[in-house]
């Protein structure tokens, strides 16, 4: 673990088309900057970039221990290396406004602190997922009206532009929130998994931003149906998402606090069960039941985001001095797992003399079970007379720091407690006890090229 540790690195969030590259064709914070002749002894770098196409690679290891609760201790090292290429083909081939961006992750030794520790609802580790070797996105993006409106299509990952808060991405837990991931089939289109989608997006101001995304519903079991990220399946009943934007003092010359507020949601028009009736109207834990449960045609929910800058020092911008952020979100409890999503953070960036890039950040992720997946556990242990925890709430706290070794390498030790595993779900081995609490210490490192 320690030898794999030590050749591990880590960045502090995936690079995406859209961000800024240097002439060289370096994306921001790449440790190429700090390698001889910037990293591209051939110059071939450098020729691409001149013709419209960047690429770079992201490796991610962490190691992490499970210190005390959950269904087993034990230490675990995951990682993940993406490679991704984007293409301005207005420059390549003379297309205005049109671009390409293809991203592919070799994941690997992910054994899972989530699943195999703690069977924990909510996210430990933002880059855990089956050991695969597999392609991610794939678009073409095409912009119009002076780059106020565009149209993405392609196989598409939705939690890279909806439902995403930008200060937690300090935090290791911070991913697609869980009452997205809990109740989508598949988990819907989100890290590992992309999706044969369309995406719309207008800015009918610098601070407004409009989106409206439709992607195909289930991309596909992580380990079975769509394991290589190549089924592109198009048949699925659909997902509807929808995102409106403002957005205010991001410019590096304003001096009031920066922030950001999201309001969004979705629909998915598949079929969806009953958490608690089957299709005669008896509990499922009845023994008459049918044993098919009661089926909804469709699902919703809806989310508020905040991004807000509390302090900006002297000349900051609006990624420095100290953050809060928070979401929350709802979705109906007779046909979700989980009916209420909150989280909330503090980040703090640059504030240490001579330390401009470290941050330190503390959130706390909470999921709440359905009631109405609750009541299926009260029919249980009243028409069984098995005697089992109810269901009621998962919470995760995260303490981390993330220390830049050089730009676009950092390494981040982090503190987790996980409340109520699962939900509160039975201990496999003792299922009239909840699986229990713990702790989990680890530490990341990455580097992006």
């Amino acid at each position: 673990m320690v030898v794999g540790l030590l050749a591990a690195f880590l960045v502090s969030a995936p690079a995406v088309a859209g961000d800024a590259a240097s002439p060289n064709g370096i994306p921001p914070s790449s440790i190429a900057t700090s390698l001889p002749a910037e990293g591209d002894a051939t110059g071939v770098r450098r020729w691409l970039a001149e013709r419209g196409i960047i690429y770079g690679l992201i490796y991610t290891g962490e190691a992490l221990r499970n210190l005390s609760g959950g269904v087993r201790r034990g230490g675990l090292y995951e990682g993940k290396l993406e490679a991704f290429v984007a293409a301005d083909l207005e420059k390549l081939a003379g297309w205005p406004g049109l671009g390409f961006f293809a991203n592919a992750f070799q994941i690997h030794h992910t054994a899972g602190l989530r699943d195999q520790h703690f069977e924990s609802l909510i996210t430990i580790s933002n880059i855990e997922a089956v050991p695969s070797t597999r392609l991610s996105e794939l678009w073409l993006e095409q912009k119009l009206f002076d780059d106020r409106f565009s149209i993405r299509f392609g196989q598409l990952a939705a939690d890279t532009e909806f439902f995403v808060s930008d200060y937690s991405k300090t935090l290791i837990s911070s991913d697609w929130p869980t009452i997205a991931g809990g109740n989508l089939p598949s988990g819907g289109p989100a890290y590992p998994l992309a999706t044969p989608g369309i995406r719309l997006k207008f800015d009918p101001s610098p601070s407004w931003t409009a989106l409206v995304g439709l992607f195909n519903g289930d991309p596909g079991g992580q380990a079975t149906i769509n394991r290589t990220g190549t089924n592109f399946r198009v048949n699925d009943p659909p997902l509807l998402m929808g995102e409106l934007q403002y957005r205010y003092n991001q410019d590096k010359d304003s001096r009031g606090l920066a922030g950001t507020l999201r309001f969004g949601g979705w629909h998915h028009f598949g079929m969806f069960a009953d958490m608690r009736f089957d299709d005669a109207g008896l509990s499922q834990a009845s023994p008459f039941a049918t044993g098919n449960a009661r089926l909804f045609r469709g699902s919703s929910g809806i989310y508020g985001i905040i991004d807000q800058q509390i302090y900006r020092p002297e000349g900051g911008d609006a990624t420095s001095g100290i953050a809060v952020f928070g979401r929350i979100s709802g979705t109906p409890s007779d046909r979700n797992l989980i009916d209420f999503f909150v989280d909330a953070g503090i980040v703090f960036s640059g504030l240490l003399p001579g330390r401009p890039e470290d941050k330190f950040g503390a959130s706390f992720i909470c999921a709440h079970i359905s009631d109405r997946a609750r009541a299926l556990d009260r029919d249980m242990i009243d028409l069984t007379g098995t005697h089992q925890p109810l269901r009621d709430f998962e919470l995760t706290i995260e303490l981390s720091y993330q220390a830049q070794i050089k730009p676009g390498w950092t390494l981040q030790p982090v503190f987790e407690y996980v409340v109520h595993p699962g939900g509160h779900v039975p201990d496999p081995i003792l299922p009239s006890s909840p699986v229990k609490s713990g702790a989990l210490i680890g530490v990341r490192s990455t580097i992006a090229y």
